[in-house]
C-alpha cells in the first residue's frame, strides 16, 4: 500500500475521531446547559418562592397592626398579647425567607442584588420591631391600667409607669434604629415593586418612632414631675382668652399647684395685678424686647405677649420668686377651654366653696363642659363688677375643677384624652426649672417653643395680643389660612391670610360692662376691639409686605431667633371684619407649612382653614 493511501486512511480515521469527540463535547455541553438551566430555573423558582413568602407574611403582619392598635385603645391587653404573638410569627417567617443562603448569595449580584438586599432589610426591620418593640410594649401595657394613671384622693400610683419606662425606652430605641437602617438604603436604582413598599415602611417607622420617643420621654419624666420622689410645686397661670395674649390669654389668676405622688392641691391663689409692676423689669432678650417692649418683664399680665412659652414661664417664675421668695419647680399654664375638655371627663362640677358661690351668685351653680367657657370669659363680668373679685371667682372655679379631677371622679381614659387634646391645641403648656427636664419638655408642643431643632422647619405662626385693655376677645372670631404657596427663582413664597370679625352686639358700648369694653382706657372706643397681630415665618425667611383688605399697609418687620416677624394692628367696631395678608418670601424650606396660632375661645380646627395654595402670579 502506498504511502499516500495509508496517509489518506489515517486522515479518515482522525476525521472520524474528531467528529466523535466534537459530538461528545456537544452532547456534554448540551447536558451541562440543560443542568445549568434546570439549576437556574430551580433557583429562580426557589427565590420566587421565598419572595412570595416574604410578601405574604409582611402583608399579613401589616393587616394585624390596626387590629392591635384598636385592642390597645380599648384596654384589651389579652387580645393585644395574642395579636403581637401572631405578628411575630409573620415577621419571623419573612425574616427567615430573607436569610435563606441562596437568597443571600444572589443578593451579592449586581442589579438584582440591591433589590433583594432591600427586601431583606425590610423583613429584618419588621421582625426587630415586632419582637423587640411591639412585644415589650404590650407587656408594659399589660402592667399599666388607665385607672392607676388617673388621680385619686390618695394620689396616683406611679410605680407601674416607672416600671414600664425601661421597656418603652428599649422599644423606642429598636424602632429608631430600624428606621435609620431603612433610611440608609438608596432607593434610586431599586425596582418599583421594592422601592414603594420600602418608602412606605420608612414613613410608618418614622411615625411610630416619633410616637414611641414621646411615650418614652413621658414615662421617664412623668413620675418625677408628678412628685413621685418629692413634692413638686408649679406656678399655675390661668390664661383668660377674653383678653388675648400670644400664648392664649392674660394670666390674670395665679396659684401654686402642688403635686405630691400625683395628688394635686391648689395653694397661694392670687392675681397678676396683686404682684404689681417690677422695677427694674425682669431682663428679656433684646430681640423680644424690641418686638414686645419691656412690658414682658414689668407686668405679670404681659409675660405672654411673646409666643415663646419658655420666655413667658422663666419670666413669671422669676417674678414669683422676687415677690414671694419662693422658688418653684416650674410653670404650668391652662385656659378655660382646656378646663372644658377636663369637664368632659369629670362631668359637672358643683361650686362648693360658699365664698365663691357668694361672689358668683348670679352665675351657674354647676360648671359643665357646655357653660364653663362662657361663664369664665363672659358672664362673670356681668355678674361680678369688681375686677379683683372676678379673679377670685376665676381662681375658685379652677380650684373646684382641679379638686374634682384630683378626687378620682373623672373617667381615667377620658381625662388623659382631655389633657392630650389641651396639649395638642397648645392650651396646656409646661416649663421646668430643671435644665435637663426642660430639654425634654421643649421637644414637644407642651413646651410651647418657637425656635430650636424641634420646631418644624416650615413653621409659621399667627399670634394675637389685645390692644384694647379689655375683655372683648370673647366676641372676636378669626380664621387663618395659607392663601398662596408657590416657588419663584428657587425660593418659596407663602401668604398667610388672617381674617378677624367683631361679633359683639351693635350696642356693645352700652350693653356690655365697662370692664369688658375697656371704657376707652387706651383710647379705643367702647365696643371696638384693637388687636396686635404678629406673624412669624420660618428661619431665614423675609416678611415682604402686609396687605389689609387688598391695600398694602405699613408694618413692623423684625426678627426673633432667625425667624422673620411682621406686626400690624387692626381695630374693629361691632360687626366689622378685616383681612390681613402677611407675605413671606426667600423661604428655603420646602416641606409642608405648619401653622401655629394663638388658642382662642374658638376651637383651633375652626380657626385653621384648609390651604388655598394659589400659584405665583
Amino acid at each position: 500500500m502506498s504511502t499516500e493511501v495509508q496517509q489518506a486512511q489515517g486522515n479518515r480515521k482522525n476525521s472520524k475521531g474528531s467528529r466523535r469527540r466534537i459530538r461528545r463535547r456537544l452532547i456534554l455541553a448540551a447536558l451541562w446547559t440543560s443542568v445549568l438551566a434546570i439549576i437556574v430555573v430551580a433557583c429562580t423558582a426557589w427565590i420566587g418562592f421565598k419572595a412570595n413568602i416574604m410578601r405574604t407574611e409582611l402583608q399579613a403582619a401589616t393587616t394585624l397592626l390596626p387590629e392591635m392598635k384598636a385592642q390597645i385603645a380599648a384596654n384589651d391587653t389579652a387580645a393585644a398579647a395574642v395579636s403581637v404573638e401572631k405578628l411575630i410569627g409573620h415577621t419571623q417567617a419573612a425574616r427567615e425567607a430573607g436569610n435563606d443562603p441562596l437568597w443571600k448569595s444572589v443578593s451579592a449580584l449586581p442589579w438584582i442584588g440591591p433589590n433583594m438586599q432591600a427586601a431583606s432589610e425590610v423583613a429584618t426591620s419588621a421582625d426587630d420591631v415586632a419582637r423587640l418593640g411591639a412585644a415589650p410594649l404590650v407587656k408594659a401595657f399589660q402592667s399599666l391600667n388607665w385607672k392607676t394613671l388617673a388621680p385619686t384622693p390618695s394620689g396616683i400610683d406611679l410605680s407601674p409607669l416607672r416600671t414600664a419606662a425601661p421597656k418603652v425606652q428599649a422599644a423606642a430605641h429598636v424602632v429608631r434604629e430600624s428606621s435609620k437602617r431603612l433610611h440608609n438604603i438608596e432607593t434610586g436604582n431599586l425596582l418599583p415593586q421594592i422601592a414603594e413598599p420600602l418608602i412606605s415602611a420608612r414613613e410608618e417607622l418614622a411615625t411610630l418612632s416619633q410616637g414611641l420617643d414621646s411615650a418614652a420621654d413621658a414615662a421617664s419624666l412623668a413620675p418625677t414631675m408628678l412628685g413621685a420622689d418629692a413634692p413638686r410645686h408649679y406656678l399655675l397661670l390661668m390664661q383668660n382668652n377674653a383678653e388675648s395674649r400670644a400664648t392664649g390669654g392674660i394670666p390674670g389668676a395665679l396659684a401654686v399647684l402642688t403635686l405630691d405622688k400625683g395628688h394635686m392641691t391648689l395653694e397661694s391663689q392670687t392675681s397678676a395685678g396683686a404682684l404689681g409692676p417690677f422695677d427694674p423689669p425682669v431682663p428679656i432678650d433684646a430681640e423680644q424686647k424690641a418686638i414686645y417692649s419691656a412690658r414682658i418683664g414689668k407686668f405679670m399680665q404681659d409675660v405672654n405677649l411673646t409666643p415663646d412659652f419658655a420666655t413667658t414661664a422663666a419670666t413669671a417664675h422669676s417674678m414669683w420668686e422676687k415677690r414671694t421668695g419662693e422658688r418653684l419647680d416650674g410653670v404650668l399654664s391652662v385656659d378655660p377651654v382646656a378646663l372644658s375638655f377636663m369637664l368632659e371627663a369629670t362631668g359637672p362640677v358643683q361650686i362648693a366653696d360658699p365664698a365663691i358661690r357668694k361672689i358668683g351668685s348670679g352665675l351657674p351653680p354647676k360648671l359643665t363642659k357646655e357653660n364653663v367657657v362662657r361663664t369664665l370669659l363672659s358672664d362673670v363680668y356681668s355678674a361680678v363688677e369688681d375686677p379683683d373679685r372676678q379673679d377670685v371667682y376665676f381662681s375658685g372655679a379652677a380650684k373646684e375643677i382641679f379638686s374634682t379631677v384630683s378626687s378620682g371622679k373623672a373617667d381615667p381614659k377620658g381625662l388623659i384624652d382631655a389633657i392630650a387634646k389641651g396639649v395638642d391645641e397648645r392650651r396646656i403648656l409646661l416649663w421646668s426649672a430643671s435644665h435637663s427636664e426642660q430639654a425634654t419638655v421643649g421637644k414637644y408642643k407642651l413646651g410651647g417653643l418657637i425656635s430650636g431643632p424641634n420646631v418644624a422647619p416650615a413653621q409659621f405662626g399667627v399670634y394675637f395680643n389685645d390692644g384694647t385693655g379689655a375683655k372683648m376677645d370673647f366676641w372676636v372670631k378669626r380664621t387663618v389660612e395659607v392663601a398662596k404657596d408657590c416657588t419663584r427663582d428657587g425660593y418659596r413664597e407663602v401668604t398667610l391670610r388672617v381674617t378677624s370679625t367683631n361679633t359683639a352686639p351693635a350696642d356693645a358700648a352700652t350693653s356690655l360692662p365697662g370692664y369688658v369694653t375697656g371704657g376707652k382706657a387706651f383710647g379705643v372706643p367702647e365696643g371696638t376691639v384693637q388687636t396686635n397681630i404678629v406673624s412669624y415665618g420660618p428661619v431665614q425667611s423675609n416678611i415682604d409686605t402686609v396687605v389689609k383688605d387688598g391695600v398694602k399697609i405699613p408694618f413692623a418687620a423684625q426678627r426673633h431667633s432667625q425667624r422673620s416677624v411682621g406686626t400690624s394692628t387692626i381695630s374693629l367696631a361691632p360687626g366689622e371684619s378685616a383681612t390681613l395678608e402677611f407675605n413671606f418670601g426667600h423661604i428655603v424650606q420646602h416641606s409642608q407649612p405648619e401653622i401655629v396660632v394663638t388658642p382662642t375661645v374658638q376651637s383651633v380646627k375652626d380657626v385653621l382653614l384648609p390651604p388655598l395654595a394659589a400659584p405665583c402670579e
